[in-house]
């Protein structure tokens, strides 16, 4: 059930979001072959305690720093065997504060909270005012929550997260403890447009994630590897597969390593003092796809959040420019990577890209020595290169 009682502003602040009953049941399937007499179940964000339910011989802990969010879990929970705290689970954070033997196996499942303070969606309500462990603290909560169950000593973890905390280096970094710890044996990629109050932004992906502690842990390459399960199948017809030029992919799946990437070849960041001149170009800042998705490519003025470009990777501003007019032909998972590049491939239909990059931005057509080819004719060149670049997932 959706946490009516809070007002929007607090449920962005407590990632208070209901998470529909598919979900909840996919994670019992997943720790399910973890569940022992012994073993302690804990969601210590349960909010109305959708994931809490009756797991045989084994004990299961419902928490939320949310009060009432509690009495409803209590109502909806008459299982004697689920044990309620209201109290900050991201505060004094050890097994003895929710009653946890040392000797139990612990399980953790649940969609805990994710609010990253420095994102731009919503910015202006956020605001966490509540204690955290220093050890725990961080930008964002949902980092926080895992960092929290590493500290509770959890044998299996079964969570909704962003991928974005896999896959973006910088993320991954802020889980180091958490990763030294912990390798991901299975991992499921959900829409955020799942979630029904999730539903009128962008939709990025959320991966419901299967950990195991493990001393082996898991490094970035091991991430970068990993072959990540897709919920279900687009119902939109897809395109004619041409035949790709390098191994088939199965749409069953996604995988960081069976792409390039636009990083290698061009800056995605301005630099600092870098000097401007009369016949400078300019491009916005990169992040990932979704941003792109949101934001300007090439401008013709300069300002704080524009890139002084290399004219001698113009042609790759250029492709990226026309990535984003063609950003409907991918599935919602890739949101969080960067833009998709097989350059060989681009070399091939680079006058597509430059002939549609130039009849949109028209300043461009004096820094191309190429000559340009009809529109026509160009859109049959990119039509055929993003099919042969997404493979199987093209749309």
């Amino acid at each position: 059930m959706s946490q009516a009682h809070l007002a929007y502003k607090h449920r962005v602040n407590l990632g208070s979001y209901y998470t529909p009953l598919e979900i909840v049941d996919t994670a019992w399937e997943m720790i399910a072959p973890y569940l022992r007499s012994q073993t302690t179940v804990i969601d210590s964000a349960c909010g109305y305690g959708d994931f809490l339910k009756e797991c045989g011989q084994a004990i299961t802990i419902g928490c939320d720093i949310d009060e009432t969010a509690i009495d409803v879990a209590k109502k909806n929970n008459d299982n004697k065997k689920v044990r309620f705290f209201q109290t900050n689970a991201l505060g004094d954070v050890s097994r003895a504060k929710f009653g946890i033997p040392q000797q139990s196996d612990v399980i953790v499942v649940g969609n805990p909270p994710y609010n990253d303070k420095t994102s731009l969606i919503r910015h202006n309500i956020k605001d966490v005012d509540f204690d955290i462990d220093e050890d725990l603290a961080c930008r964002d909560l949902g980092i926080s929550f895992l960092r929290s169950y590493n500290k509770l000593e959890a044998d299996v973890i079964c969570v909704l997260h962003p991928l974005s905390y896999l896959i973006k280096p910088t993320n991954f970094r802020c889980l180091k403890e958490f990763t030294t710890n912990y390798r991901l044996i299975d991992a499921l990629l959900i829409s955020s447009g799942k979630f029904p109050e999730s539903a009128k932004h962008t939709p990025f992906p959320i991966v419901l994630a299967l950990y195991q502690r493990d001393t082996q842990g898991m490094a970035y390459n091991f991430i970068h590897s990993f072959r990540f399960r897709i919920a279900g199948k687009d119902n939109k017809k897809r395109a004619a597969p041409i035949k790709p030029q390098r191994d088939a992919r199965s749409i069953e799946d996604f995988c960081l390593a069976d792409f390039d990437y636009i990083t290698g070849y061009i800056d995605k960041y301005p630099k600092k003092n870098q000097p401007t001149y009369n016949d400078s170009l300019f491009f916005w800042t990169m992040r990932d796809i979704n941003a792109l998705k949101r934001n300007r490519t090439f401008v013709e003025n300069y300002s704080a959040n524009t890139i002084v470009l290399d004219k001698g990777k113009l042609d790759y501003y250029a492709y990226v420019d026309v990535f984003k007019r063609n950003l409907h032909r991918l599935p919602f998972y890739f949101g969080n990577c960067d833009v998709l590049i097989d350059d060989n491939l681009f070399r091939q239909y680079k006058p597509s890209f430059i002939s549609d990059a130039v009849s949109h931005h028209p300043f461009l057509k004096e820094h191309f020595q190429m000559k340009l080819i009809e529109k026509q004719q160009a859109a049959s060149g990119l039509d055929t290169y993003f099919k042969l670049l997404f493979g199987e997932h093209h749309l």
